[in-house]
């Protein structure tokens, strides 16, 4: 018997991440405290309340790896996950600086805006490719701190979720005290 598409490629995914959960969570949790990257701030944050976000996502398959073998050229995604109905939810995040003012943040804003859609839209196509899996069986999502985008991905199909950046950051404070009690 052998594999095809879907079930291959969590096959694949299972020898290249072999992490268990507790290991992932434990990681993530890890972030909190040495919040030095913002960009994996986000993904902590994300990860840690993924069912808030996108409750159909029940299995991180990967974590900022290639979804097409070992060809990081053609795009790695944030997050795999694999969904309660048997599907993949690709998601990626962007953290997008909306407390700095001026007309070159704007246009830095809107560039990365653009590229969070462009990078997912991209990556679902080259991925249902590359594995031969159904349009159906793949979905995406952007995630990140502007909720100026939230309407953005209807038309092109990606749910799009967001968190401020004020909230993120008292999420973070909240967990970090937690974690020392």
């Amino acid at each position: 018997m052998t594999l095809e598409g879907l079930d291959q490629f969590v096959s694949y995914c299972k020898r290249i991440q072999p992490q268990s959960p507790e290991d992932i969570k434990r990681f993530f949790e890890g972030v909190i405290g040495f919040p030095y990257d913002k960009e994996l701030l986000l993904q902590s944050y994300l990860y840690l309340n993924i069912k808030n976000f996108f409750p159909s996502c029940s299995e991180l398959l990967l974590f900022e790896k290639s979804p097409i073998a070992d060809y990081t050229d053609l795009g790695k995604c944030d997050f795999v996950y694999l969904t309660s109905d048997r599907r993949l939810f690709l998601i990626e995040t962007k953290f997008i600086d909306t407390t700095a003012s001026g007309a070159t943040e704007r246009k830095r804003r809107n560039k990365h805006r653009n590229k969070v859609f462009e990078q997912v839209t991209t990556l679902k196509n080259r991925f249902g490719q590359y594995w031969n899996i159904q349009v159906g069986e793949l979905e995406c999502g952007v995630f990140t701190t502007d909720p100026e985008i939230d309407w953005r991905g209807d038309s092109i199909n990606v749910t799009t979720k967001s968190v401020s950046i004020r909230d993120l950051e008292q999420w973070r404070i909240s967990r970090k005290a937690f974690r020392h009690t």
